[in-house]
């Protein structure tokens, strides 16, 4: 993965060997380097004022780093398995991790406590991401469905129901009020939040559909996919 700072200034990227960098997004320099996961690295993503980065890895951890310094902050350790990927809340207060152990956590981002653990899904969890009022959080699971959890209480609101294979990612629209997930079925599909209703289907790709992001104004989608294996 990779990840623009706030400013637009740096980018973080993760690696399988083990390591998390950040790059200056004009020269493309190498601007430090994180170490401290024993496993791969699957995830980083900048906290919403760009002082620190969580990252998620193989090693089941997610880590909090100083993003200027690259010192490792705190550890979020719980999970028993690969933790896969890592998100700040709009506020950066806390922070959401998704588990090859079916479980999505809530984490204090601050003292690095886990807050609760979101319980449901049958399968492993590929992804975790905050609404843009950070009250929800949804989550996209080997289980074929992506399911939307109250971020104060843990509590399973509603699922999304329609893939025929495993759900990889689920992102909320600018404005909070879709959500679209990327399947292994080679479909994107668009859902209500509110109502979990499937409005649309993105066809068009003829392999695995990993990821899926709306542009900053909301108005498109951009999906990425691969004609090879994957987990």
């Amino acid at each position: 993965s990779a990840d623009y700072s706030p400013d637009g200034k740096t980018i973080v990227t993760v690696s399988l060997d083990q390591t998390t960098r950040i790059w200056d997004a004009v020269t493309g320099k190498e601007l430090r380097r994180f170490t401290g996961h024993s496993s791969f690295v699957n995830s980083a993503e900048y906290s919403p004022d760009g002082k620190t980065i969580v990252t998620a890895s193989d090693d089941q951890s997610a880590r909090i780093w100083d993003a200027a310094t690259g010192k490792e902050l705190r550890e979020l350790g719980g999970h028993s398995s690969w933790v896969f990927a890592a998100a700040y809340s709009p506020d950066g207060k806390t922070i959401a991790t998704a588990g090859i152990d079916k479980t999505a956590r809530i984490w204090d981002a601050e003292t690095g406590e886990e807050l609760r653990q979101l319980k449901g899904h049958t399968d492993a969890i590929w992804s975790a991401a905050y609404s843009p009022d950070g009250k929800t959080v949804v989550t996209a699971s080997r289980d074929q469905t992506a399911r939307i959890w109250d971020a104060a209480t843990g509590e399973e609101l509603r699922q999304l129901i329609g893939h025929s294979d495993q759900v990889w990612s689920a992102a909320y629209s600018p404005d909070g009020r879709t959500i679209v997930t990327a399947s292994w079925d080679e479909t994107a599909r668009i859902w209500d939040a509110t109502t979990g209703k499937e409005l649309r289907q993105l066809t068009g790709h003829s392999g695995l559909v990993y990821s899926a992001a709306y542009s900053p104004d909301g108005k498109t989608i951009v999906t990425a996919a691969t004609t090879c294996g994957g987990l």
